[in-house]
């Protein structure tokens, strides 16, 4: 009979280690971002709840910046980005 060898164990380079870091870090600090907007994209619906047209102004330009930050660093691609501005607005001028 032949000899099993046991199957051999694989280890990670440090490049790929130090990726992997990396990946975590980012995905952190997307998941933050992505909260930020959702939580201020829910502020916004609730201050157009209330009928409040300048709290839903202020809170449109709060939603307006921190997605532009997120298009800057590349955590929502710009069309999604846009997208979602233009369906806010849209729902301000209809409250409105």
């Amino acid at each position: 009979m032949a000899k099993q060898e046991a199957p051999k164990k694989k280890v990670k380079r440090p490049t790929a280690l130090k990726r992997d870091l990396q990946n975590k870090k980012r995905r952190l600090n997307n998941k933050i971002y992505k909260s930020k907007v959702r939580t201020a994209v829910r502020a916004f619906e609730e201050s157009l709840g209330k009928g409040d047209a300048a709290a839903s102004d202020a809170k449109l330009n709060e939603v307006y910046s921190i997605l532009d930050k997120c298009a800057k660093k590349g955590i929502f691609k710009l069309n999604k980005v846009s997208r979602t501005k233009s369906r806010l607005v849209a729902r301000s001028v209809a409250k409105a």
